[in-house]
């Protein structure tokens, strides 16, 4: 029995999980992307989210940016209501919201049915470490990227 698709544009599709998250429920989605790499990885997490109460630097959030694109990215800096974020798996890119522009903090990961709690302090310092590996992180993705499409490979054959 195969699984039936609803294809919805991105704007209204994360329209309807914003207005699902401000209602207090939960919402669990399929990674999609590479952004958040190597924490992140599509086709093989789905991440849980929950209503934006409280978040922090370090925090991986549901935020819409001015152009109305969601991003799905870590909290790397907050200035007072202005918001920076960054996919772990970017280089350079950050991009700037407001405060009330984060629908969601992602509270679990769910990995090969695993269930990661990403609030742990263990995988709150990881974050941490992965951060201040930004002079390096070229190469650790490099790395990551070429074991991802050699497990790919492997799983073809």
């Amino acid at each position: 029995m195969g699984v039936d698709k609803l294809l919805l544009n991105n704007e209204a599709f994360f329209i309807e999980v914003s207005q699902m998250l401000q209602s207090g429920n939960s919402v669990t989605l399929r990674a999609k992307g590479n952004s958040m790499l190597p924490f992140i990885m599509e086709e093989r997490d789905t991440v849980v989210l929950q209503k934006a109460e409280a978040f922090a630097v370090g925090s991986v959030v549901l935020a819409c940016l001015p152009s109305n694109r969601y991003v799905l990215h870590r909290v790397y800096r907050i200035k007072g209501e202005h918001i920076m974020l960054m996919g772990d798996g970017n280089l350079h890119a950050m991009e700037c919201c407001r405060r009330e522009d984060v629908a969601g903090v992602v509270v679990k990961i769910i990995r090969d049915g695993r269930v990661i709690d990403i609030t742990s302090s263990s995988q709150l310092f990881m974050a941490a470490l992965w951060r201040k590996l930004l002079p390096v992180r070229r190469y650790l993705l490099f790395v990551c990227r070429w074991w991802m499409r050699r497990d790919r490979r492997m799983k073809k054959r």
